[in-house]
């Protein structure tokens, strides 16, 4: 009777993805202009694909580009948005970083779903205020919905981006890192005055450090 082979597992490695590489990418996103979350977010990428494939990213072929979305469609039932971010994340990282060509990274194509966004009612909106605990959640809830904000945007409001003498609030690198002015209705401000009663962070406005 023949002896089996016994497999040995590759061993857990934890450089599979370089820090020199990776700062290069990171380095190449924050020269392209990308927003600080994009950064984190293609850099993600390419660090899971290497995990996947437990070998570093200078040492991937079409094949492995291949193998990897077809796990993360077929095994991992990634949505069509999470792939969208990976794809865009390695295709990145491999023509701007590394200077290298896949076919697999153009042959992959991803259904566009135009779905317009859920629309809350204003008693809804209200609700949901009533509901809160604290009037430093209740004060975010009601500036994020009367600015038209996303809830990211509204967490890294400053202090200084309330502008009450012209009624303006400052948004700072938004979607696709830009900066806008909003205008402050009357009730958001009166809102944010009683919440300044109480209020002890001096850069951050919605700071998790007090009620």
């Amino acid at each position: 009777m023949s002896k089996s082979k016994r497999f040995n597992p590759p061993k857990s490695n934890p450089s599979f993805f370089p820090e020199s590489l990776r700062k290069r990418l990171s380095d190449d996103l924050q020269l392209q202009g990308m927003a600080d979350r994009t950064v984190k977010a293609y850099v993600r990428a390419v660090r899971q694909l290497a995990e996947f494939l437990k070998r570093s990213p200078e040492e991937v072929c079409d094949d492995h580009i291949r193998e990897y979305f077809l796990h993360l469609k077929n095994d991992r039932r990634f949505a069509n948005g999470s792939l969208r971010v990976s794809l865009a994340g390695i295709r990145f990282f491999y023509r701007n970083t590394c200077r290298r060509e896949f076919p697999s990274l153009d042959l992959l194509r991803l259904q566009s779903i135009n779905a317009l966004p859920e629309v809350i009612t204003i008693k809804q909106v209200h609700q949901i205020v009533d509901a809160t605990t604290t009037l430093r959640m209740r004060t975010y809830f009601w500036t994020v919905y009367s600015l038209g904000l996303r809830l990211n945007e509204g967490l890294h409001l400053q202090v200084g981006d309330i502008d009450a003498a012209r009624g303006l609030v400052h948004i700072h690198r938004g979607k696709g890192a830009k900066d806008r002015y909003i205008t402050l209705p009357t009730s958001t401000l009166l809102m944010l005055r009683e919440y300044w009663v109480t209020h002890r962070n001096k850069r951050w406005l919605f700071s998790s450090r007090w009620p």
